[in-house]
């Protein structure tokens, strides 16, 4: 291996350990920071025969230097972007928690199972539909493509990255509230129905008997609502490949 072969291949490792630092976790359990740095020395000796590779952009120690930051700032961009399929499961668990007449706990971290179980376990179906659905095939093949766009030693962003990364957080957002539009719709008609017998039943404890009910009537709907959850990440997922490469398209 020659000098420039390895230090392309250290370019390598940094765009991919950018990628596995938000790496989404599962059941709220955190991927060690061996084991991220385990995939992306992997990844990297993979690829490095395969990718094209910027010359210039190795041949000093401030162009090296540059080069690195340019390519754990694509890492990021596009670890963070991808992550943000999972971001919106997250909020829409954290809605339907509360929805439900449960606590959610508030942040931005992942849902822990000892505190949110029903929005940890709809983050660990997303997990497992996104292999399910072969999406991790997608996101590779698009990470291995972002090489041809931008080689390695030449990591960097495209011009349309911010837009791109605002319409994705404004979507997450979006996505969240699709998915728990119909446990918002059902605490609604809970809430409207007990508000009425309460001005029947004036001396009815509405409070304490509409818990249960609030509560039976949303376990109900969370048996059928993986179904839902999966027709929306399905598109999401296939959608995902292209718009990580646009992060990087000149």
């Amino acid at each position: 291996m020659t000098q420039i072969d390895a230090l392309a291949w250290i370019m390598i490792v940094l765009r991919a350990g950018g990628v596995l630092i938000i790496m989404p976790v599962l059941a709220g359990s955190r991927m060690q920071p061996t084991v991220k740095m385990g995939f992306a020395i992997l990844l990297a000796t993979i690829l490095q025969p395969l990718v094209p590779v910027d010359d210039a952009g190795l041949a000093s120690w401030g162009a090296l230097a540059s080069a690195a930051f340019g390519e754990v700032l694509v890492g990021i961009a596009l670890g963070w972007t991808g992550r943000l399929v999972f971001g919106a499961v997250e909020m829409a668990g954290r809605v339907i928690t509360n929805e439900m007449g449960m606590s959610a706990a508030p942040g931005f971290e992942a849902p822990r199972p000892d505190k949110e179980p029903v929005a940890t376990a709809l983050t660990f179906l997303a997990g497992l539909l996104f292999f399910g659905f072969n999406a991790h095939h997608g996101v590779l093949a698009a990470f291995a493509r972002t090489f041809d766009l931008a080689p390695a030693g030449a990591g960097g962003l495209g011009p349309m990255s911010p837009e791109i990364m605002i319409t994705g957080t404004s979507h997450l957002i979006e996505l969240g509230l699709r998915m728990a539009a119909p446990f918002i719709a059902l605490n609604f008609l809970v809430t409207l129905a007990f508000a009425i017998m309460s001005k029947a039943v004036p001396k009815m404890s509405v409070f304490i008997v509409s818990y249960p009910i609030r509560l039976l009537c949303g376990l109900m709907m969370l048996s059928g609502f993986g179904i839902l959850l999966a027709r929306y990440l399905e598109v999401e997922f296939d959608n995902l490949p292209m718009t990580l490469l646009q992060l990087v398209a000149g």
